[in-house]
């Protein structure tokens, strides 16, 4: 707990500090400071709520995973599983079948790290297996420790996502007594935990879970804090493309969400977040790029 307190009591600090830090990812070694990454996401799903269906089929998952790479993605998200509260949990053979024809193809074709989005621990096994480089879990709230084994033997990096219960009951009544306080406690509890199971830091990247088990104010509050969650010293990645949360609150449809989504990236950029987790990849670049040019004036 004393070592929790300096940063909870920091939360709401507007000092932004600049940390050097080193992201581990099997065979990729990152930097930071550096101009913040842009991971690109690829779907192979039938029922993601912004592009199910669109890259189901693995040559075209391929083909659009190239394309982000061309517009600038860093790191490449391959995810066959949907985390839309109304979609259908995946059988894991089902899940392999959909994401490892297109990691395979993908790892002798790309020079960037190739991440598996996935919260089962035999997909995250066989990706690794396959040439993947990350594990983006969103079941990173789970009490068992095979996942973790798994990423501590391949020395593959790992994003821990924040999620209060699961994908199908997230949404169903969210509540915190203080979000970012919640958020950053679960972070530095995790971290830990990593630790004991050979997940050294520097391979630890944090997503503080925007739509996760959040109601609108939680999402707000916590892009409103991202600052706080620097002194955690990991870096931190943030996902809010065309999330419902932007539906809520300016009553924009899906198609029509990118603007918000660049707001909030800028602003993200600002706090100090190094990764935007984003569908619209060259537009995401371009917008931070524009942002940290107008912060290295200030």
């Amino acid at each position: 707990m004393r070592q929790l307190l300096p940063v909870l009591e920091r939360l709401a600090n507007r000092e932004c500090y600049v940390l050097n830090m080193i992201l581990k990812a099997r065979q990729f070694k990152f930097v930071f400071p550096r101009p913040a990454m842009v991971m690109g996401i690829v779907n192979v799903t039938p029922d993601s709520f912004s592009d199910g269906g669109r890259f189901l089929d693995a040559k075209a998952a391929v083909e659009h995973a190239l394309e982000l790479v061309e517009q600038g993605a860093e790191i490449l998200d391959v995810g066959g599983e949907s985390t839309n509260p109304q979609a259908m949990p995946v059988p894991e053979a089902e899940e392999l079948r959909r994401v490892m024809p297109v990691i395979e193809q993908l790892v002798g074709r790309v020079s960037v790290p190739v991440s598996i989005d996935t919260m089962k621990p035999g997909v995250a096994r066989a990706a690794l297996q396959a040439g993947a480089s990350i594990v983006n879990d969103v079941g990173a709230n789970r009490r068992e420790d095979a996942m973790w084994r798994i990423v501590a033997e391949a020395h593959a990096g790992y994003v821990c996502l924040h999620m209060q219960g699961t994908p199908q009951t997230m949404q169903a009544n969210p509540i915190y007594a203080n979000v970012a306080r919640e958020v950053a406690g679960f972070f530095l509890e995790r971290i830990q935990r990593l630790n004991d199971c050979g997940v050294n830091p520097e391979q630890v990247i944090l997503d503080p879970g925007i739509g996760f088990g959040k109601t609108l104010e939680h999402n707000l509050k916590l892009l409103a804090t991202l600052r706080g969650f620097v002194e955690i010293r990991r870096p931190l990645v943030l996902g809010v493309s065309r999330k419902s949360f932007i539906g809520k609150l300016l009553g924009a449809e899906l198609g029509a969400r990118l603007p918000a989504a660049l707001a909030c990236a800028c602003l993200a950029v600002e706090a100090g977040v190094q990764i935007i987790r984003a569908h619209d990849v060259a537009e995401t670049l371009q917008a931070v790029r524009m942002a940290e040019a107008i912060l290295a004036k200030k």
